[in-house]
């Protein structure tokens, strides 16, 4: 059985700094893991993502201020945020697929989901 945990959010004032870590358990290597958010009344979003080949791929409005890694042997995925925006704020979810096959911000190939981490920055 797959677990995926978040932590990590909080909040912080515009211009600062977070990073919010995934661990996830049962999760084959080669999956592809990926971090979303979802803001109130706003459908959710992809933020970052790292396939197999390694590329990461980010979403329009954070990429140049987040950067996203991978630790495969420890089944981690951490999200570096800097340059927070008030828009940034948001639930945080970290999503796994089922393999590697598939790397970007679709969710229908995402099976498995974590519950959350809660991101508020304030202007």
């Amino acid at each position: 059985q797959v677990h995926l945990v978040e932590s990590g959010g909080g909040s912080v004032q515009a211009g600062g700094s977070l990073r919010l870590s995934c661990v996830a358990s049962g999760l084959l290597k080669q999956s592809t893991m990926t971090w979303f958010r979802q803001a109130p009344g706003r459908e959710r979003e992809g933020v970052a993502t790292i396939g197999n080949h390694g590329n990461p791929k980010y979403g329009d409005s954070v990429r140049g201020r987040f950067t996203v890694t991978r630790d495969r042997s420890k089944a981690t995925l951490d999200l570096q945020m800097d340059s927070l925006k008030p828009e940034d704020s948001a639930i945080y979810y970290c999503a796994a697929s089922l393999g590697g096959w598939y790397s970007g911000f679709d969710e229908g190939p995402y099976k498995y989901w974590g519950q959350g981490t809660q991101v508020t920055v304030s202007s």
